[in-house]
Parts: C-alpha cells; sequence; structure tokens
C-alpha cells in the first residue's frame, strides 16, 4: 500500500522554519471555480509559512463532487469555497477536462498534502486540531508522528444542521488555537465550518478541509492504489468499496460534470 509505504518513510527534515515559498501565480478559473496554481510541494511550503497566530484562514480542495455540488445543488455554497484562502484542485479527472479546454490546472489532492505535511512539515509539539473522525484514529496519529499536543472533537452526524452542534464545533476550533485544524468531517459539513469560524475572526491558524485523509494515512480507511490514482480512477475503486453508499454519487451526479464542462466550454467560445 503506497500509505503504508509513506508511513515506514523515516520523517524528513521539516522546513516549516525555513519555507521556500514560490512567487505567486494568476489563479485559474475554471466552472466556476477560483483554483490557485499550486502543486503540492508550493501548497505546502505556503501553508508552512503562515505564522501559527495569524487570523484563521482555510484550505479547500475541491474535485468533482464538490463542482457538481455547486452548480447543480447547492449554489449557496459558494461562498465556503470563494472565501478559501487557498483553493487546490482534488481531482485529475478536473485536471484532465482543463487540459482539453487548455486550461493549466494543477493537481495537489488532499489526501497527498496531508501525508506530505505530517512527514515534512508538522512538529511533535504544534497545536494540531481534529474536527471528526475516532479515537483511535487519534491515537495512531499521536503515535505514528509522536504528536504531544493533539485536540480533538467529534461531532454527531449532520452537526451542521443543528444550531447547539454547529456552535460547538466552532467553539472547539476557536478554543484549540491550534497551528493546524484538520477537518474530518466530510463535504460541503467542512467547508461551511470552514466559512463560518472565518466569518467569527476569533480563531487562529490553518483549516484544511481534507476529508477522508486522516483515515487514509492511519489505515483505518483504504485508499486507492496508486495506479488507479494515476488513471484518474479512484472513484471507481471507492464505488467497489461501498457501493450501497457511493453509487448515486459516482454513477448519476458525478457524470454530470461532462455536460457542466460542455456548457463552460460554450460559453467560453462565446465570450471570446
Amino acid at each position: 500500500m503506497q500509505e503504508a509505504m509513506l508511513l515506514e518513510q523515516p520523517r524528513e527534515a521539516p522546513f516549516a522554519r525555513s519555507p521556500v515559498v514560490r512567487p505567486p501565480s494568476r489563479p485559474v478559473q475554471f466552472l466556476g471555480v477560483e483554483f490557485d496554481c499550486a502543486d503540492q510541494d508550493s501548497a505546502l511550503a505556503k501553508i508552512l509559512a503562515r505564522p501559527p497566530g495569524e487570523p484563521f484562514a482555510y484550505v479547500v480542495t475541491p474535485n468533482v463532487d464538490h463542482v457538481v455540488r455547486l452548480q447543480c445543488a447547492r449554489s449557496d455554497l459558494w461562498p465556503a469555497y470563494r472565501h478559501a484562502w487557498l483553493t487546490l484542485c482534488d481531482s485529475r479527472i478536473l485536471a484532465k477536462l482543463a487540459a482539453r479546454a487548455q486550461v493549466g490546472l494543477s493537481v495537489a489532492p488532499g489526501s497527498d498534502l496531508t501525508v506530505a505535511m505530517f512527514l515534512r512539515g508538522i512538529e511533535p509539539d504544534d497545536r494540531i486540531a481534529v474536527l471528526g473522525g475516532s479515537d483511535e484514529m487519534i491515537d495512531l496519529l499521536r503515535s505514528r508522528y509522536r504528536l504531544t499536543n493533539v485536540v480533538h472533537h467529534n461531532p454527531p452526524m449532520r452537526f451542521i444542521d443543528n444550531p447547539v452542534e454547529r456552535l460547538r464545533a466552532i467553539d472547539f476550533v476557536v478554543n484549540a488555537r491550534a497551528r493546524f485544524t484538520f477537518f474530518a468531517v466530510g463535504s460541503p459539513q467542512q467547508e461551511i465550518l470552514a466559512y463560518h469560524i472565518a466569518r467569527a475572526h476569533e480563531a487562529t491558524g490553518i483549516g484544511l478541509c481534507i476529508g477522508a485523509s486522516l483515515e487514509f494515512i492511519t489505515a483505518t480507511k483504504k485508499r486507492a492504489p496508486r495506479i488507479f490514482q494515476v488513471l484518474a480512477m479512484e472513484w471507481l475503486f471507492r464505488l467497489a468499496s461501498d457501493p450501497a453508499r457511493l453509487w448515486r454519487r459516482y454513477l448519476l451526479e458525478g457524470p454530470m460534470i461532462f455536460s457542466i464542462f460542455r456548457s463552460w466550454l460554450r460559453e467560453k467560445r462565446s465570450a471570446a
């Protein structure tokens, strides 16, 4: 397994103290989303270069599922994405579609970025907050990466629609005063919550909306083999792993990205 191999690698000397940040590039507009031109290394460097005490900002990693939801089902989610500090493309399928339209879209999967952060960026004594995930997962994170300063809150299902639980989750992040906060509660809950926390102007640090990434690096959930990732077929592996839950997303909703792309391309050509 790729994750097991990564976990067995020795920690590289972290460059959090002296990051190399590449000159900023103009964002790329694609399918209505403004993506930052950042690969994994440049995104990691930018995140680590941000001082811990800065006002809270967050990173989103849109994939096909996110774009379809934004365009076809939940237009109310646009502010959560448009106010993100960093927007990284999580999908090789999106990058391939962008290339067909002669748009250069860098791919920086959230799961790969999370692995890189724990191997090359996070110090053992950095303050880490995790929203979501099991106690077992948190214990594995602590032991595998020698973390000494982790706080954890696992909200109930659909907490985002419960004002009391949503406020409890916001208070957790605000009071944690963490350098890095990992939102592992699934999309769009994690993006909505990060947006509300940023608007509160009380929290500090960087929030990363990373879904199941922590489950992958602790091996509590299996990620698609590397060949599936390279071939942009990670969705197929996930579908086969949990068809009852994911069939609608990947067989009905996901293919809508092609009609979205065709409409976007027609509009682009008409405006040219």
